[in-house]
């Protein structure tokens, strides 16, 4: 047997896998592979019988994207109407630029897509997917990470009360591999749940419209604790928070954040204020005004998940930002997609032209760190070098780790 059959747990439910493909011998060799593995697989041919066979228990779609009556890009619209679970990989003999773009547009829809198949392809690339899928699939997920239901009357008590509080993560200079700043990541402590992830509350605070009080909850207690935190040489790290886009909607936002600044006695610039793309073209003209004023007053700016939102270049040419940041989906496809990998070098070109350094975010591997390296990124962040830690771990963290030396 596969490895994949031995890291199921005894009575594990087997992963269910089912395909569509018009192509007889292809469907052959998926459930020969599946078999061999101990997966439960079924093959279909057209639509009718692979909707009637996409039920609940479905744990992986395998879906050719050209066939002669309804396509793959079509049967991904009906599984996005159907808030489909199952983990999708896409199948085709068109260039790999058609298979990028249909994985796109999966996402797009709210699907999971977990991979791609170019035909023909070779069986360790089957198996490779087959492994993974049955590997994940039989692995506890980690609950706190799920979005869990929260009452509205929880929420409202949570921004008056202040539950919230910062989990920081380090940013690293690749050129001296040292430890530079944080970033600050709300975090609920719920008096009974305990803590409480984002995805599960941002969202919410935001239909309410309570992101803004949340904003200055964040910016209060970052100003407040990067004081404590020098790496061993006493050297004093920067803090970067996230700025709500409601933020960018109030004039006087510059004035209100410089006098926090003074009242903790934070030199301006160790404060950087991070903004999405999606954020800034919602009312440009005032957000122009508002970054400006934030830039005078010697606080940073850094452009978050560049490339996922709306702003992209003529935006960029104007925001007074001081850094640029890396998605980090991209960051985590640069070395299996072509397109993820000019998307960074390029990203990191212009940005340099434009005066910004840049930082990545999501690393989590070494080699990524070196691909990043070779490209003259300038600072990186994410599983290799740190998770986000408490307080008291940061602490630990700085005394110990040889990137706070």
């Amino acid at each position: 047997m596969g490895t994949a059959i031995e890291s199921i747990e005894p009575g594990a439910e087997s992963p269910r896998i089912l395909v569509i493909d018009d192509e007889a011998d292809v469907g052959e060799i998926i459930v020969s592979a599946a078999q061999e593995m101990n997966l439960d697989c079924t093959v279909t041919t057209n639509a009718a019988d692979f909707l009637k066979a996409l039920v609940p228990e479905v744990t992986l779609i395998m879906m050719d994207l050209a066939m002669p009556e309804t396509d793959g890009i079509e049967l991904l619209r009906v599984l996005g109407k159907k808030q489909c679970k199952a983990g999708i990989v896409l199948m085709s003999g068109f260039d790999r630029r058609v298979l990028e773009t249909a994985e796109q547009l999966g996402r797009s829809l709210g699907l999971s897509a977990v991979g791609q198949l170019q035909k023909p392809f070779r069986l360790p690339e089957l198996e490779d997917i087959l492994r993974t899928h049955a590997s994940s699939k039989t692995s506890e997920p980690s609950a706190q990470h799920l979005p869990i239901p929260i009452l509205e009357d929880d929420l409202r008590r949570a921004v008056e009360r202040e539950e919230f509080v910062l989990f920081y993560q380090p940013q690293v200079e690749i050129s001296t591999n040292r430890v530079i700043g944080l970033e600050g990541l709300v975090r609920w402590e719920h008096p009974e749940r305990g803590l409480v992830f984002p995805d599960s509350f941002i969202g919410r605070l935001e239909l309410l419209e309570l992101i803004d009080q949340l904003g200055w909850i964040v910016i209060k207690r970052g100003l407040s604790e990067i004081g404590q935190f020098t790496r061993k040489d006493g050297t004093p790290l920067t803090v970067s928070i996230n700025t709500s886009a409601q933020s960018l909607h109030d004039l006087e936002f510059p004035d209100k954040v410089l006098a926090l600044v003074k009242e903790r006695a934070v030199p301006p610039r160790s404060l950087t204020l991070e903004i999405t793309e999606s954020s800034l073209i919602r009312e440009l003209s005032n957000a122009l005004d508002i970054l400006s004023r934030l830039r005078m007053k010697g606080m940073q700016l850094s452009i978050d998940d560049f490339g996922t939102g709306y702003a992209m270049m003529q935006q960029l040419r104007y925001v007074p930002a001081t850094e640029l940041k890396i998605d980090k989906t991209f960051v985590q496809e640069m070395q299996s997609k072509v397109d993820a990998r000019v998307v960074v070098q390029k990203t990191i070109e212009i940005a340099h032209d434009l005066g910004l350094r840049v930082l990545a975010e999501g690393v989590e591997t070494q080699e990524q760190l070196e691909f990043l390296r070779i490209n003259h990124c300038d600072l990186v962040q994410g599983y290799f070098i740190s998770r986000p830690l408490p307080v008291p771990k940061l602490h630990e963290w700085l005394a110990t780790s040889p990137y706070a030396a």
